[in-house]
């Protein structure tokens, strides 16, 4: 153990990862993530809607195979996997292996038919939706010394930092690729190398289907200069203390996961959340003022839909987040949601 162990500083990705998965960390708590902030499962059913109809289409570019999978990464508490299920059509719904993968324990009225699981199975045929799963995943954090040398940032478990040892090795060599930081003083980077790691590694899961990634994230030449670590508490943004009291979370690097899982040479692309969502059925369209005087009450349930959709796909929030797509197998899988322009190149 190493002396700035014993006296309580270890780096943020040792941090978190303690007080987000340890045996009283954030994410064993009984509330689960949805006591605490909002995910687009939660802002609307248009969501797992969408969801489900990707996977449909997923179907149908595999030729409707006998067994259908769909992968919740990152489950909570089911809520996705379980909207999914239901908004299945009955068919599709009858050939799905529905597979929540989380660390939490298994909530005890979840539908039986949900498989609960540490991580996600092999062999996957269809669909592994990893929502707001990578920002969650531990880093260590980077940032510049007075003599222009990135460090790592070492924290208490009351929040309180300080700089540790110069970055070196494979952590060095991901900065100078994907997150290079000028030679001044207080500049700073989340190193997204284990994000990368986890990423191709779900990506390795599935056999023949689509692995989907939806964060918060940035790409080369848009980095924030000072990272983005944050905590949330009871639906406030507050300061990352590593004790278990709060979510620690970060944007993601999606250009640095996508070429970890094959770049684009294996169909790898970036959207943005408004378009895959646009090209999904969710517009945000409001229904035609006509309606309100020959069917009211349609009229009223339309409007509200709007709105969700509009909360889903507004610029500013939800609709910025980034989607990742990573087609595995038949050529027919690259052209889903094709209609949606490249974030950026990657």
């Amino acid at each position: 153990m190493t002396r700035d162990a014993d006296d309580g500083w270890q780096g943020w990705r040792a941090a978190a990862q303690e007080a987000l998965y340890g045996p009283r960390g954030f994410y064993r708590r009984p509330e689960g993530p949805a006591g605490h902030f909002r995910t687009s499962v939660h802002a609307s059913p248009l969501f797992a809607g969408a969801v489900a109809r990707l996977l449909c289409h997923i179907d149908e570019a595999l030729g409707r195979p006998g067994r259908l999978d769909f992968v919740d990464m990152a489950a909570g508490r089911g809520e996705l996997v379980t909207a999914v299920l239901a908004a299945l059509p009955a068919e599709v719904s009858a050939r799905t292996r529905a597979y929540a993968v989380e660390l939490a324990g298994r909530p005890p009225a979840l539908d039986h038919r949900i498989e609960w699981l540490a991580e996600p199975p092999h062999g996957i045929t269809g669909l592994l939706f990893a929502n707001e799963w990578l920002d969650n995943v531990p880093v260590e954090v980077a940032e510049v010394d007075a003599a222009g040398v990135p460090r790592t940032v070492l924290v208490r478990r009351d929040g309180t930092e300080r700089l540790g040892e110069p970055v070196t090795g494979a952590d060095a060599e991901w900065l100078a690729r994907w997150w290079p930081l000028a030679a001044q003083e207080g500049l700073r980077a989340e190193i997204g190398r284990p994000r990368d790691e986890a990423w191709a590694a779900a990506v390795g899961r599935v056999e023949r289907g689509l692995a989907v990634a939806v964060d918060y994230g940035h790409t080369r030449g848009a980095r924030p200069p000072f990272g983005t670590l944050t905590g949330f508490r009871e639906g406030r943004e507050t300061a990352p203390v590593p004790d278990g009291s709060c979510d620690i979370t970060a944007h993601v690097a999606l250009d640095a996961c996508a070429s970890a899982g094959g770049g684009k040479e294996a169909g790898a692309r970036l959207t943005s959340q408004r378009g895959a969502l646009r090209v999904l059925g969710v517009t945000g369209a409001r229904p035609p003022l006509a309606l309100a005087s020959t069917r009211p009450a349609a009229y009223v349930r339309a409007l509200a839909s709007a709105g969700e959709a509009a909360e889903l796909t507004a610029p500013g929030g939800l609709g910025d987040f980034g989607w990742l797509l990573r087609p595995v197998g038949p050529d027919d899988l690259r052209d889903l949601l094709v209609d949606v322009p490249d974030h950026e190149e990657h």
